[in-house]
């Protein structure tokens, strides 16, 4: 179990009284692509909160390289996973600069490389004006964009992508998955409707709804 990195068990999660999730099972091993699939309402981002401390399961565990994720591992765990989200929301002002604050932050603070920022942008089709624009003027895809730059200049090798390419054409989808796709070495859990996920080297996870008694259930998993 040494290469294991995220592991649920019998997680369930319950709101206001109502299951969202129950009996969820699922190992991620380095190195695996796992894409999370299902409608919406059924729990998937709340398994990528739970992994980061924003939730906490009511029924099961949760482990993150073998050990329980507890409040006290939280920091841990944010340092070492990307996580890139729908919308990501950077606040206001020039992109440079919302830039050059995250990146001044004391984990972050070796992290940016002007030389690969520049390539990125090339490769995402971002103009080099871009980072002069107001991130609040930016299109639903640039922002995306611009989270996804940012989760791979920081250089960590566990990413968790909710929806991260859904603003994008599929020309763009296409390219963004064959980037995280082809470092094998990378672990990714992605959430996502986009087909351009769905390759021979990704597994996927189906989170189906049933009723019982009177109640949505979510299971799933492997």
């Amino acid at each position: 179990m040494q290469d294991e990195i995220i592991r649920y068990e019998g997680v369930g999660m319950t709101y206001n009284s109502k299951k969202v999730l129950s009996g969820f099972n699922l190992n991620i091993k380095r190195g695996q692509k796992i894409l999370l699939k299902g409608k919406s309402g059924a729990g998937k981002s709340t398994l990528f909160k739970m992994l980061l401390g924003f939730e906490k399961p009511t029924d099961g565990a949760l482990y993150y390289r073998n050990q329980p994720v507890d409040p006290s591992r939280v920091w841990e765990i944010r340092k070492e996973v990307a996580y890139v989200s729908q919308e990501t929301d950077l606040g206001e002002g020039p992109v440079k600069v919302l830039l050059e604050e995250i990146f001044s932050y004391h984990p972050n603070r070796d992290k940016m490389d002007p030389k690969k920022l520049q390539v990125l942008m090339q490769d995402f089709e971002l103009e080099e004006d871009t980072l002069d624009k107001n991130y609040e003027d930016l299109s639903g895809g640039e922002k995306q964009r611009i989270g996804i730059l940012i989760a791979l200049m920081l250089g960590r090798e566990i990413f968790l992508l909710d929806e991260a390419t859904s603003a994008l054409d599929s020309e763009l989808k296409e390219k963004v998955a064959e980037y995280f796709l082809k470092h094998g070495k990378w672990t990714l859990f992605i959430i996502s409707h986009d087909r351009e996920w769905e390759r021979e080297e990704v597994k996927v996870v189906e989170l189906k709804k049933q009723a019982v008694e009177g109640k949505q259930i979510t299971e799933g998993g492997i």
